[in-house]
């Protein structure tokens, strides 16, 4: 599960090419040899970088570097990140064809800065320097021996002007890179660092490894399957949707607003919950309404930073807080009271084994015949010691409420939030999926979480009342779409996608409603002389459903016939046919 949003194509942004182009070598020592196991973090962000494209995975900042500062100053001040950090100083060593299961942290070492020297900068520098550090995200860091950060020091005339850093996100996530930041600029200034509070990975993996750790993270992976057995699997299920598995491309889309300041500290004022609270309870419940669910699931990349041991760690700990949140009450203060101890039950099962929650989610998909899908990703780094990428020198504190489109990317979800700030303004970034928000739409998406955050501020807000509050309206599905399971299903995209999986055969889903029980599915499959098992049908359908179109769940049952009746549209035709075999479909038990 990557947190951070990923890259999409990128330009230079017009700038001159450098007058010259240097590499300079920095060498560091001073720091402790080590080797342990990795952390939890660590084997779930390297399991993407050895899977996913590595302009998605990879992870860039850019540090502004004051003026009068020399290049040894910024030289100086990387060494001393290097050797203060153990987690800049590590590597992980495996075999060909395997992934790591140690880090090996180095006492000394070198890396390498390339400095990039200009006449001048035109346009807007900032840009500039992100582009660059966006391009330096291309190609898979070697985990068993590269430096995990890539450097380039951009300058005029020979004057330092930003530092551009791509980081391998085997050792660094968003908090991380603030923390570095942060600490980058206090060196600069000459001011000299407090000492480290927070564990080291080598450290961390050890609290992770032992009776309570293992224990926490047994507790997790029950707290999932809970959710991935009796959640919905997708969030944005609806005829124009598309499965998560099929990447889009996603305009970056801000929302800069005094206004939605304003109301979230009184929201939060009015009701006497955190602001942080109360931002999520109106996500969660706009999120839902806008997708026609009874409750949201929502992924909170940056939620595992709460304990003190791991608050300025710099290392990775992305892995997801995952929270799930029933609506379904009377009034929005209902549901931020509801969200308080959703979200830290959330927290609190946000560390686990990464390779055997996916064994996990591999296991419950199949026997429940769904696919669960990373939907919704909300990342507050509102609270990081200091700003993210370049939001700071792209804020407008002056902006009562304006939205302004920047570039696409590949969205491997279909609606991801970073919440920058929440005063003096609301600050976020939002990518929405084109298949299921128009430009309008998710315009309309962020406008209308200000107005609910206003109203809540003003008072408590009947929740059945959120479309005229948000002017947000639900997704329109057709009248043969209905709930199976707690998930949004149409029984034509499962008949269709059935009759793929299992060669063309004919194929009838029947839809069968008891009084006072959910409806469930069952499905008719004229063989032939084809030896196809129920067993063998499930197990072709959940193949094809990660890449399916919305809305495919898996049936309950499968009854195998010989030939289809001559009424193939009926299902009593069906139904009074001969059957071969038949066996379950999904499984449910907990």
């Amino acid at each position: 599960m990557t947190p951070t949003p990923a890259v999409g194509k990128d330009t230079m942004h017009q700038n001159p090419p450098p007058l010259t182009t240097t590499t300079v070598t920095v060498a560091y020592t001073g720091g402790d040899e080590r080797r342990g196991p990795v952390t939890m973090g660590q084997a779930n962000m390297i399991r993407c970088i050895l899977r996913d494209d590595p302009t998605h995975i990879n992870i860039h900042d850019v540090w502004p570097v004051p003026e009068g500062t020399t290049s040894a100053a910024v030289t100086d001040a990387l060494r001393a990140l290097a050797v203060r950090h153990e987690g800049l100083r590590t590597t992980f060593p495996h075999p060909p064809g395997t992934a790591p299961v140690d880090q090996v942290v180095a006492a000394e070492g070198t890396f390498t800065v390339t400095v990039l020297d200009h006449a001048e900068l035109t346009g807007d520098p900032a840009e500039y320097a992100e582009s660059v550090a966006r391009a330096a995200r291309a190609g898979r860091f070697a985990l068993e021996r590269e430096f995990p950060v890539r450097i380039t020091l951009l300058t005029v005339a020979g004057q330092p002007a930003y530092v551009a850093l791509a980081f391998s996100h085997a050792v660094a996530d968003g908090s991380a890179m603030a923390i570095l930041r942060e600490e980058f600029a206090e060196l600069l200034a000459g001011k000299e660092l407090p000492g480290l509070t927070s564990l080291p990975p080598v450290d961390l993996a050890a609290v992770e490894a032992s009776p309570a750790g293992l224990r926490k993270s047994e507790a997790s992976l029950r707290y999932w399957e809970r959710i991935l057995r009796t959640g919905p699997q997708e969030m944005f299920a609806e005829p124009r949707g598309r499965r998560p598995g099929t990447d889009e491309e996603a305009r970056q889309l801000t929302l800069r607003s005094r206004r939605g300041g304003r109301a979230l500290a009184g929201a939060a004022r009015r009701t006497g919950h955190p602001e942080a609270t109360v931002l999520m309870a109106a996500w969660c419940a706009l999120v839902a309404h806008r997708a026609g669910q009874d409750s949201c699931v929502t992924a909170v990349p940056s939620a595992n930073r709460f304990h003190a041991r791991v608050a300025r760690s710099v290392t990775t700990t992305s892995q997801d807080a995952l929270l799930h949140l029933d609506v379904r009450v009377e009034t929005f203060d209902a549901l931020v009271t509801r969200t308080w101890g959703a979200v830290l039950n959330a927290y609190r099962h946000s560390q686990f084994d990464s390779v055997r929650l996916w064994d996990m989610i591999d296991r419950v998909t199949a026997e429940r015949g769904s696919h669960f899908g990373r939907d919704v990703v909300f990342n507050d780094v509102s609270a990081l010691p200091a700003p993210l990428l370049g939001t700071d020198a792209q804020d407008r504190d002056d902006a009562e409420q304006e939205l302004t489109w920047g570039p696409p990317q590949a969205l491997p979800t279909r609606l991801l939030a970073f919440t920058y700030r929440t005063a003096p303004q609301l600050h976020i970034s939002l990518w929405a999926a084109p298949s299921v928000f128009t430009a309008d739409e998710a315009e309309g998406f962020l406008s209308g979480l200000v107005l609910l955050l206003e109203a809540a501020a003003a008072g408590d807000v009947p929740m059945e009342a959120l479309a005229e509050v948000t002017g947000v309206r639900p997704a329109e599905r057709g009248p043969d779409w209905l709930r199976v399971d707690g998930c949004w299903v149409s029984p034509d995209a499962v008949r269709e996608t059935l009759g793929r999986a299992v060669g063309g055969l004919p194929v009838r889903v029947q839809v069968t409603e008891a009084s006072g029980a959910e409806p469930y599915l069952t499905a008719y499959i004229a063989r032939g002389e084809t030896p196809l098992t129920p067993t063998e049908a499930h197990r072709a359908l959940t193949a094809l459903i990660p890449a399916a179109g919305s809305g495919v769940l898996a049936p309950h049952r499968y009854v195998l016939v010989e030939n289809p009746p001559a009424e193939p549209d009926r299902s009593d035709a069906w139904r009074r046919l001969n059957t071969i075999d038949e066996g379950t479909g999904r499984s449910r038990q907990v």
